[in-house]
């Protein structure tokens, strides 16, 4: 179910302020689940049947890097968790979701986690897709920039014409944090969440204009004219400035780019009409 740009950002600031909101709500009417797995934390997102977003929680874990599970009972662990908080939350079980995988890789690296954490998957895409199929999008790419890889989508009147996935991403920019301090990768991470105190952009610049580079050889060859960005390295301030100097187009960067492919993974089993498998308890 397409949406326009602006009602994509509406949804995404009322997904941001139920963010690991605990508080228990009424939820009415079919649910729809989105699983999104990410390098650096795994996103559940519950969608109301209009696509409010009626409940979200997220935990920050390393258990997939670049397209590989490095710890699949710790992210079935997490996955199981999540759903707990967010059935409390909203008083009903959750049995079915969708979910998304990194470009050009194999499915099942998601698919088989939500199985195993009892969950039917009804709908799986991989990442930018899925929020290129959200999005009222035509000569756009949408770029995303996760932990570990960097995930490009073109698309034409609406159909994604490419998809590809490298990695580059989030990780190694706390890398180079990491060697600049001569600190731990963790405290990298920290820092780089407080980036103005410690001047992150610019020793982020170098990464980001690989993943400009990547960017550019996906797009090549297609009417682009504008890029959506979107993942949880989008957040770092000045990455869109970034981007239009080294692509020389039109950047759109979300209010919320973290959640917005999480965003956009719920919505597909809402597109799929997949609502059967939850029951009111």
């Amino acid at each position: 179910m397409a949406i326009s740009w602006n009602e994509a950002l509406r949804r995404l600031d009322i997904a941001a302020s139920l963010l690991n909101n605990t508080a228990k709500r009424n939820a009415k009417g079919p649910l729809h689940v989105g699983v999104d797995l990410g390098t650096a934390d795994v996103v559940v997102m519950v969608l109301d049947d209009s696509g409010e977003p009626a409940a979200v929680f997220l935990e920050w874990a390393e258990v997939v890097r670049d397209g590989v599970v490095v710890d699949f009972i710790g992210a079935v662990d997490i996955v199981r968790d999540l759903l707990r908080k967010a059935e409390k939350k909203l008083g009903v079980e959750i049995t079915a979701a969708a979910t998304s995988f990194p470009p050009g890789t194999d499915q099942r690296l998601s698919t088989n986690i939500l199985e195993r954490a009892g969950l039917e998957v009804v709908a799986v895409e991989d990442e930018p897709c899925c929020v290129a199929q959200l999005l009222q999008l035509d000569k756009a790419a949408v770029v995303d920039i996760g932990g570990g890889t960097t995930g490009t989508a073109v698309v034409q009147n609406g159909t994604v014409v490419f998809s590809d996935d490298e990695p580059s991403g989030g990780r190694h920019i706390s890398l180079s944090i990491a060697g600049h301090f001569d600190i731990s990768f963790e405290e990298a991470e920290k820092r780089k969440r407080d980036p103005d105190r410690y001047g992150i952009l610019d020793l982020a610049h170098p990464t980001l204009q690989r993943i400009s580079d990547i960017v550019a050889r996906h797009i090549k060859g297609h009417a682009v004219e504008q890029i959506v960005l979107c993942g949880g390295t989008c957040c770092l301030p000045g990455i869109q400035d970034v981007f239009m100097q080294e692509l020389g187009l039109p950047i759109k960067l979300p209010n919320q780019p973290l959640l917005l492919t999480p965003l956009a993974i719920a919505s597909l089993s809402l597109s799929e009409g997949k609502s059967r498998s939850r029951r009111w308890v």
